[in-house]
């Protein structure tokens, strides 16, 4: 018995060796792929050839993209595929706006079609939806950020959520479920590698208030998912080289927290540049307008300066006046 399980085993190995080969993959890709999946061994052929085919022409993967993400999780070619494949690419389409969605999030995480629909993917819609997350954005958040499906709901999730409820954002009136929405990717960090310390960043040295660290978290929580030692502190000293100060930038913070996460090179140096040197304008105003570094330099800042410029409108308008409207407005405001 235990010859013919040996020889049978060797002869899926040769089996499914040579399909991948058909399919284009060279001997080290296999090797690393059978070292990755055992279950590959002795995979059957039939099976594998037809998820393969299900990839391609079910579920829209190019077939140049295919190698790559059977590569990423092998596991897929050994699943059976009307009890694990069919049903969550199923569920995944009823998550999605259009294919395309689901197509890329498949292609950016290939393992979510491995993972169990019961298990994994109903449970962590269910916690997602206990959050306040409306339906209608369960897909945005899972097809955003497909890689959720693959992070423990007690162990990293639900910590996450008790992190942000320490802060003072309310678990029952679907505030964290909103900060989601806005962000998927807040729930991949480390609360103790990377959320605390920028939470404790924004109030020792930035200097703001528990809400004000609320706030960022709630309307820029791409902010608080960024590197201190890397971003927001280089970000924090340049704005104090350029003769900010402690109290100034705690004001441009609260008012448009993403001025810590700007390249200082490629927006806050020239901003800064042509506001002074140009404009003439003194460093208060952009205290009073932080939101001056959210608009393009070429075709809004310098733009709209220039129309000023020639509608000798330029010494008594304001950065808001001239920044904070829309085309048709600030051309009916200043007679364009």
């Amino acid at each position: 018995m235990e010859v013919v399980t040996s020889t049978s085993s060797i002869s899926s190995s040769m089996s499914i060796k040579r399909f991948l080969k058909e399919k284009g993959f060279d001997e080290q890709s296999i090797d690393k792929m059978l070292t990755k999946c055992k279950q590959l061994e002795k995979a059957q052929t039939d099976v594998a050839s037809q998820n393969w085919d299900y990839l391609s022409d079910t579920v829209g993967i190019q077939h140049r993209k295919l190698p790559y993400i059977v590569s990423r999780c092998p596991k897929i070619l050994t699943l059976p595929l009307h009890e694990r494949l069919v049903p969550m690419f199923e569920c995944l389409s009823s998550l999605g706006r259009n294919p395309r969605e689901v197509t890329s999030a498949i292609t950016k995480f290939p393992p979510i079609l491995a993972h169990s629909l019961e298990e994994k993917l109903c449970p962590l819609l269910a916690f997602f939806q206990a959050l306040g997350v409306p339906e209608s954005h369960l897909g945005k958040i899972l097809l955003f950020n497909p890689r959720l499906i693959s992070y423990g709901i007690e162990t990293k999730l639900a910590v996450i959520v008790s992190f942000l409820a320490s802060l003072g954002l309310d678990k029952d009136n679907g505030v964290i479920g909103q900060v989601l929405v806005k962000h998927p990717f807040l729930m991949g960090y480390s609360v103790e590698k990377r959320l605390r310390p920028t939470t404790e960043f924004l109030k020792s040295c930035v200097g703001l208030s528990d809400d004000g660290v609320v706030s960022v978290f709630v309307n820029f929580p791409q902010v608080v998912c960024r590197d201190v030692g890397k971003i927001l502190r280089p970000n924090y000293e340049y704005l104090k080289e350029c003769g900010f100060g402690d109290a100034q930038i705690a004001s441009m913070v609260a008012g448009y927290p993403p001025v810590l996460i700007k390249s200082v090179g490629n927006s806050l140096r020239p901003r800064i540049r042509f506001l002074v040197d140009v404009m003439g304008r003194g460093l208060d105003e952009v205290v009073g307008y932080p939101q001056f570094f959210q608009h393009g330099l070429k075709k809004k800042v310098e733009a709209r300066y220039k129309v000023l410029v020639k509608k000798s409108n330029v010494e008594c308008c304001s950065l808001r006046d001239m920044l904070d409207c829309n085309t048709k407005k600030f051309h009916e405001k200043f007679g364009v």
